[in-house]
């Protein structure tokens, strides 16, 4: 594909520019940046280019890996484990589990690599994963590593049991102390990556949320889920208008570095399937978050 940037796109990041016209996901275009696939006038692209008005851009053919699940050595936060259960701080890029477009060094190659055990209720590339995070949002997930554990975890989450909490900064300020958004996520029929708030073909999804802290341009909150519908803290805050800072997907706001989105899982409660006594983990924000955080704080 080759493409002339037009005055209308001009001083957009490239690999947001890229994804708009192509469709291919962040990790996809990422890696295509990596490989030399990617030109802006015959030289070799960064994410971190601002297009300007008649540059010559041209992204190659991508071609895919094949999945795999061959253990791989990675330096996981293990906040938690024994015998059934185990609860990882997954880190920023960190993708939960091999698919197309990421085929290999996920989470769970990384698990794989750890563990000798885990369940296989949700088939074969997604051993453990009893419920996911994006690849750009950090913080707490719990993996089953046997079957009896995931059953009993995974029916916590189908019946809103199990306690999530979120810290998110978006974009504005909200007036209101807390809210609550009421509203059902399907796929956007206008693109099949993306997630909408529509009527049509789409499951209930509930967020409250509660604002920490406000500045000039932008809002810490954080964020309680009552359902786990796929991108739902980025779907609903994005569908009030205060979409996720760093977001490259929802809400057409400038990215401001490679950090990801500030959107950190900080809290996860569910009752242990042996014991059958409640746990609570707690994760600190990471670097990245904080330090786009600090640039708030400043302004």
């Amino acid at each position: 594909m080759e493409k002339t940037v037009t005055k209308e796109d001009e001083n957009i990041r490239l690999d947001q520019w890229v994804m708009s016209v192509s469709g291919h996901s962040r990790n996809r275009v990422q890696k295509m940046m990596e490989q030399g696939l990617i030109l802006v006038n015959g030289k070799k692209g960064k994410n971190s280019y601002r297009v300007k008005e008649q540059d010559h851009i041209t992204i190659g053919e991508y071609q895919e890996e094949p999945m795999n699940l061959d253990p791989v050595e990675m330096n996981l936060k293990i906040v938690y484990e024994d015998e059934d259960v185990l609860v990882v701080d997954k880190e920023n890029g960190v993708v939960v589990h091999p698919a197309p477009g990421n085929p290999s060094h996920t989470l769970v190659n990384g698990l794989l690599y750890h563990a000798k055990d885990l369940s296989d209720v949700n088939g074969e590339f997604r051993p453990g994963i009893v419920h996911r995070i994006d690849a750009y949002t950090t913080g707490l997930l719990m993996v089953a590593k046997n079957n009896e554990a995931h059953h009993f975890l995974a029916k916590q989450l189908s019946e809103k049991t199990t306690h999530r909490k979120y810290i998110a900064l978006v974009w504005g300020v909200i007036t209101h102390d807390t809210g609550t958004i009421d509203a059902p996520i399907g796929r956007d029929p206008k693109d099949r990556k993306k997630q909408t708030v529509t009527s049509q073909n789409s499951k209930h999804a509930i967020t409250h949320f509660k604002v920490l802290e406000r500045y000039s341009k932008a809002t810490l909150i954080e964020c309680v889920l009552e359902t786990g519908r796929t991108h739902q803290i980025r779907v609903h805050m994005n569908y009030i208008g205060h979409p996720i800072v760093n977001d490259p997907v929802y809400g057409k706001r400038p990215i401001l570095d490679d950090s990801g989105q500030c959107l950190h899982a900080s809290e996860l409660g569910f009752v242990h399937p042996r014991t059958h006594q409640y746990m609570e983990f707690h994760s600190e924000l990471p670097e990245c978050f904080v330090n786009i955080l600090n640039q708030f704080k400043d302004s």
